[in-house]
Parts: structure tokens; sequence; C-alpha cells
């Protein structure tokens, strides 16, 4: 990364301006951040930022060919498929492992999804860090294509609400009061006007959706959507007034189908040179040769095994064996992919390295052709995964974000 703005940053750095940092962020909005902050961002380097935008839109143009779209067919579970899917995702996220390679940093693909991230929170992150180490130069931004904040808003706008009202906009979740992200949910409505639902306060009448705002009952056009299908099932106590799959007179944004197609079940159509192998779970070589007899050429001890549709690392399994994989009742529902080794490659105050990984965030509004790459998310790890539980105790982990020289 860069080595003057960061050695620059830690000489400067006090647990003051750190505390400064997480008072802007737990009090600018109604609901503060109830994950982890780390204490600093990261600096990226020209060079590593046009490697990392070039790449990701690589993934992203992978995801656009004829023959990823026969791959995706079968990937929205029957049970599943919501009706009236658009013509293209809304939003695509794709994550990157930072590793080292030779004597230089290099992305590696863990995962994409289309569906949305923290695109409201994250602006509110960049104003705060801005707040909190003026020392930052101004010019260095988190955007791409030197986007600005209103432009950002704009993509947004015309991303989420389009042509309607905010107050016929609502974003969706399950109990979104007690997520994990409200932070971020909160920021979307002081930005755009739009207000967390949760599914059961809906009310259905025919084919449209309405919901309660001050007393008054107002109908649904669109919804942003924010409902992972994984703990709608994990959350038979739920009483939905409407399915999923019911022929609604809304939007979608983004369609829920989406989240299928672009997800895990990519990964094994997904070869570049910043991608590392990954097999169907019965695709996996040393299952197949297994069965049939012969060695086996694939060691699975250099692989994670992971299931499809679950989210924030819920039943990733990092020490899989040739029994788990036998024992899994539907192995084409899993994928095993190779082990990624992340850099430390972030000094830290207290004379550690922290790892990190950066998630690229597109927006893609209807009636563009093309999406638009317009922010970044971090995530910051000294432990064996990114996961809090693998980081208890430690510090200049958790969330952050990557700044890059913009234009001055």
């Amino acid at each position: 990364m860069d080595p003057k703005l960061r050695a620059a940053f830690n000489i400067d750095f006090t647990s003051g301006k750190y505390d400064a940092l997480l008072r802007c962020i737990n009090e600018t909005e109604k609901w503060p951040a109830d994950f982890r902050i780390s204490e600093t961002p990261i600096f990226l380097t020209r060079e590593f930022t046009n490697d990392v935008v070039r790449t990701a839109d690589e993934i992203v143009d992978l995801t656009r060919t004829p023959q990823f779209a026969k791959h995706a067919a079968s990937a929205v579970p029957k049970a599943l498929e919501v009706p009236n899917e658009s013509r293209h995702p809304n939003f695509f996220v794709v994550d990157f492992a930072i590793c080292a390679e030779d004597d230089r940093l290099v992305p590696r693909l863990i995962e994409l999804q289309a569906f949305p991230s923290l695109f409201g929170f994250q602006l509110l992150l960049l104003g705060c860090i801005r707040k909190a180490y003026p020392a930052i130069p101004r010019n260095w931004t988190s955007s791409f294509g030197g986007i600005k904040d209103e432009a950002y808003l704009d993509l947004l706008r015309r991303t989420i609400l389009a042509e309607s009202d905010p107050e016929n906009v609502v974003l969706l979740e399950v109990e979104p009061e007690k997520q994990k992200t409200r932070v971020d949910f909160a920021a979307t409505q002081t930005l755009l006007g739009v207000r967390p639902v949760c599914v059961t306060k809906i009310k259905k009448r025919g084919r449209q959706l309405f919901y309660d705002r001050d007393g008054h009952e107002v109908r649904i056009e669109r919804i942003y959507n924010r409902v992972i299908f994984d703990e709608l099932i994990r959350r038979p106590d739920l009483n939905l007034p409407f399915r999923f799959q019911d022929d609604l007179d809304v939007k979608w944004v983004g369609h829920p189908n989406w989240y299928f197609r672009i997800s895990k079940h990519s990964l094994p159509f997904l070869k570049t040179e910043h991608t590392c192998p990954a097999f169907f779970a019965d695709d996996f070589p040393a299952f197949a040769e297994a069965t049939a007899g012969r060695p086996a050429a694939e060691k699975i001890d250099n692989y994670v095994l992971k299931p499809l549709y679950s989210f924030a690392g819920h039943g990733v399994d990092m020490e899989p064996t040739h029994e788990k994989i036998a024992a899994l009742q539907n192995p084409h529902e899993w994928i095993l992919q190779r082990k990624i080794d992340y850099a430390p490659f972030v000094p830290t105050v207290d004379g550690q390295k922290s790892k990190a990984e950066i998630r690229m965030m597109f927006v893609w509004p209807e009636t563009d052709s093309d999406p638009t790459l317009v922010n970044n998310l971090v995530r910051m790890s000294q432990g064996k995964m990114m996961g809090v539980d693998f980081n208890i105790d430690k510090t200049w982990v958790g969330a952050s974000i990557a700044l890059h020289a913009g234009d001055s």
C-alpha cells in the first residue's frame, strides 16, 4: 500500500482521534454501528487501485456473457424463484482478498453477490474518517472514476427510487431494528428518505403491497430488498402477510433471483488470473476420482467448503474431509474453493500487521446500459479468518474503507 501516507497516519494516530471517529459513526444516525470499526482506513497505491478496478470490471464482464447466463440458469432454487425478474441486477459487489505475490500485493477473488451492500454507511464512514483524521489529504477518496458525493447519491437515487417518491419505496428487511447493519438502513433513510420496514409489517391487497407511514397507509411501488432467503428460512416464527413468490405489482430493487444467479454459485464458472479454483462439491476432482477408485489429483486440505446460499460466513468449513463431502445431502449446493492466504500488510501502532479484504461496489440503474463502480468496503483482520470470532480482543481490525489519490 502507500507507505508514506501509512507512516504519516500511524505517527499522527491517537486513541482520542479513534474515539472521535466512533462518536461520529455512532451518534450521527438514529442507530449505531453494531460491528467493530477499524482504527484505520487502508491507503491504496495508484498501481493497486488500477489493478483491483480492472479485475473487478473483468469479473463483472464475465457475468454478462451468454455462457454465464447458461451456467446461472439453474442457480435459483425452484421453490424460491420470484416472478418478474429484471433484465439485469441493480447491485453488484465483488470481494477480493489482498494477497502477496512475489514483491507486490494483488487482489484474489473470494466471493461476489448481486445484492446491496452498505452503500449508505460507507458514505457516512468516509465523512467521519475525514472529520476524525483531518491530516488525511482531502483528495484521497473511496470512490472511483472521479465520482463525487452528489454524483454518487444521484446514482443511488436513480437505482433505488427511479421515478417513485421516497414514501412509495421501502427498504425491506427482517426486523431491521435488530440487524447488525441497521446503521446502513438509517444512513439510507437520511440520504434518500427510504424507510426500513419489517417484512411482517407489510399489508397485501390483491397484487398490491402497503405499509403504515406516520399513521397513513401508503402503497409500495418499489422494494429496496435487503432480505436474505437464508434468514427467512431460519425464521419459521415469522408470520409473513405475502409471499415473495406471489405475482406482485411492485418493482424489486434488486430482484431476489439475482441473489442466487450471481453468488458463490458463480465461482466454478469464473476463471481469470485473479481467481482461485472452485468446484461444486460433487464435481471436485478428489471426490469424483475417489468414487471411481482413482488417486485424487487435488488435495482436499487445500480447500474451504462453503454452502452456496448462506451469508455472513454461516456454514463455512475450513477443514473439509472426504467423509464430510460424502455425508452432504445435496453436494451440488456446496462448493469447494482453494484456500487463499491473506497478506499481513497494514503495520499497526502496536507492531502487528493486519490483513484486509476489499469489496468493490457497483450500482446499475434500470435505464443504464452498464453498471457503475462507485465505492468500496474493507474488512480487516489479524485472525485466521475475517469474522469477529477470529479477532476477539484485537485492534486495527473490523470494518473500514480503502482510500486512493483522486483528483486534487
